[in-house]
């Protein structure tokens, strides 16, 4: 049985019918697909002050795991050679805990620290000395989100979406390095 609603006044007793189902505009309309989700996901590669060295936009939908490997390989400095320095750490969140993103952390010469939730929470409560170090990411995110141009996508391409994500990268680049060196 399917829920009608109906107006005041409007009822089946008044007018002899009952109103269009809430959930169709159209007959003809398809039902939406469940886990189909609107909008767009940028993933960010920072280093340890925030300053953003690779960035991917995708579908709201995608996976950040399947995010991970184009978003470390597409860093825009090039890395010095592996023999004369030793491992980068690569600080992440839970969504990065299974053994693809693992090989793939490992394979890109990182070392994975992936963790779970609440696990900084509780190191700074036992050693309030401890430095939280995920939320550099979010501060960077945030930075992002005041261009407004970002955030609400009004861009029907990809190749446009990631090119103002690129000049908004470029543009927190240099207001970093100016209060660095300036």
């Amino acid at each position: 049985m399917m829920k009608c609603r109906v107006l005041p006044g409007h009822g089946k007793a008044s007018t002899g019918r009952w109103l269009k189902p809430l959930w169709r505009k159209k007959p003809s309309d398809p039902t939406r697909r469940i886990g189909e989700k609107n909008g767009s996901k940028r993933s960010v590669l920072v280093d340890a002050r925030g300053i953003p060295l690779s960035i991917v936009a995708s579908g709201a939908q995608v996976h950040d795991v399947k995010l991970l490997e184009p978003t470390l390989d597409r860093i825009v400095i090039e890395r010095p050679p592996i023999q004369d320095t030793p491992r980068e750490h690569l600080c992440a969140d839970k969504a990065y805990s299974g053994e693809p993103a693992q090989k793939a952390i490992e394979a890109r010469h990182y070392v994975p620290h992936v963790r779970q939730r609440g696990e900084e929470i509780e190191a700074k409560r036992r050693n309030p000395r401890s430095k939280a170090r995920r939320w550099v990411v979010e501060r960077t995110h945030s930075w992002l989100n005041r261009f407004r141009k970002l955030l609400v996508r009004f861009e029907k391409t990809a190749l446009s979406f990631e090119g103002l994500l690129e000049l908004a990268c470029a543009l927190i680049v240099f207001r970093q390095t100016i209060v660095i060196y300036g």
